[in-house]
């Protein structure tokens, strides 16, 4: 535990997988922890300004997607390439692919945040915001859209990070610009000593800021090479060829993070037709369900890190291993998690809402989804280590054929077809979590991404 927050340098080519598999995934999961704490601070005071701030946030939000979904996107290409160079031992690579991804980054968001800061209250109403939403929030979407690019560079900057090994620096990075944030919400929204109040769009700047400084931080972690990877002047050089390798594989990546994302929206489509007691209750399951999740995706992305690596030093033997013992690890951990929320589920509930009907729902949903968190456990790792490989397109399929072809229908007729009613929507999660255990296994096992090249 303590190598694995402080970031020791270890080689994830060789020796003991589990102890490898941990020390990748212990930072990853804290990072995401952190990542949970700032979202629900923003909420907690941007709350206490009144709706129309909520309002703002959560249209604001709704646009940060797209943002978010082409920085996951591109992520994933860098942290394969930048994995598969450091398993070949070739840190030089390694740091010139990273500063590929880095260049790319900085233009796509560049352009995005000019016009995102140009066009906010444009976008605000398109959205349906409200006349007074438009009065108090203009300004906070503008700051929000306009500062972006330091969320698209995080999320670029810190997934080199991860490719190379080096998951305790990505940790520090993130915790840095969350604890700025954290900080300065309150102080800049109520105006706290010397700063005035600025409300709502204080929030936008103290995110904006937090962000900023975590990207300065992670940029001076690679002059200096902390853990295994590190940019010199001698790779500040761009490489097309390198970059439109790097902009295909993360289209397929930004394509499979928009299937999934989207299949929520479809499922929320269905449950709303049942009204708002059985939304409030979906909403409660789905919140609780989606914090619980986060150690699994460390753990996924520790799996993805080592298949690249492995790959890279031609040993897909141990690629393969890896996969296997990540998938068991996190079926252990989710399995029990599982267990805990299908016999605790009616008094975890109870912390969110005291509306029977609304618990009734919330309790069934986190019931039955959680009986598939073994199959959801089993599936992300496999999936993700087919990012990892650099098969971007694999699971890509596989989320469209899950969560579309299958999920979404399958919820809309058990939901509105039979005497199942909203419970359909829950019970569509469940079959859909147990067909990626399935789906994954068989074409991981055909195993055609151990000759993807990257």
């Amino acid at each position: 535990m303590r190598d694995a927050v402080r970031g020791s340098r270890h080689d994830y080519t060789s020796g003991s997988i589990r102890r490898a598999i941990f020390l990748l995934a212990v930072p990853m999961v804290l990072e995401m922890v952190m990542e949970s704490l700032f979202a629900v601070s923003d909420v907690f005071w941007v709350g206490k300004l009144g709706p129309d701030a909520v309002a703002t946030v959560g249209l604001t939000e709704s646009m940060m997607i797209v943002v978010y979904t082409l920085a996951v996107g591109l992520s994933i290409a860098v942290t394969a390439t930048v994995a598969r160079r450091i398993g070949e031992k070739n840190p030089d690579a390694a740091a010139r692919a990273a500063v590929q991804g880095i260049v790319i980054a900085a233009i796509a968001s560049g352009a995005l945040a000019a016009l995102g800061a140009v066009f906010a209250p444009d976008l605000l109403a398109t959205m349906g915001a409200s006349p007074s939403v438009l009065a108090t929030g203009t300004r906070f979407t503008r700051m929000m859209l306009g500062g972006s690019s330091t969320a698209f560079l995080l999320f670029i900057i810190n997934g080199a990070f991860r490719g190379a090994g080096d998951a305790a620096v990505s940790m520090r990075v993130l915790w840095l610009s969350n604890a700025i944030n954290i900080v300065l919400g309150p102080i800049l929204i109520f105006g706290v000593g010397p700063f005035p109040a600025m409300g709502v769009t204080g929030a936008a700047l103290a995110t904006t800021i937090g962000r900023g400084t975590g990207v300065l931080f992670a940029l001076s972690r690679l002059a200096r090479g902390s853990g295994h990877l590190a940019v010199a002047r001698k790779h500040v050089a761009l490489d097309p060829p390198l970059m439109a390798r790097m902009v295909r594989m993360s289209g397929n990546g930004t394509f499979q993070v928009l299937v999934g994302s989207m299949s929520w929206i479809g499922l929320v489509r269905i449950m709303a037709g049942f009204g708002s007691i059985s939304m409030a209750g979906y909403t409660i399951a789905i919140r609780v369900i989606l914090f619980a999740l986060l150690p699994a995706w460390g753990l996924g992305n520790a799996a993805a890190t080592m298949v690249g690596q492995a790959l890279g030093a031609k040993n897909t033997a141990r690629a393969e291993d890896a996969v296997w013992t990540a998938a068991r690890l996190n079926v252990a951990f989710l399995g029990a998690m599982g267990l805990l929320f299908i016999v605790f589920a009616r008094v975890i509930v109870s912390a969110f809402t005291k509306d029977s009907g609304v618990a009734d729902v919330a309790t069934y949903g986190l019931r039955a989804v959680a009986a598939g968190f073994p199959f959801f456990a089993f599936g992300m790792v496999l999936t993700q280590a087919f990012n990892g490989s650099g098969d971007t397109w694999t699971p890509t399929k596989i989320n469209l054929g899950v969560f579309w072809v299958f999920e979404i229908p399958f919820a809309w007729a058990v939901a509105t077809h039979t005497s199942f009613g909203y419970r359909g929507v829950f019970l569509a999660v469940l079959a859909a979590y147990t067909l990626l255990a399935a789906v994954s296994t068989i074409l991981f096992k055909q195993g055609k991404w151990k000759l993807k090249h990257v």
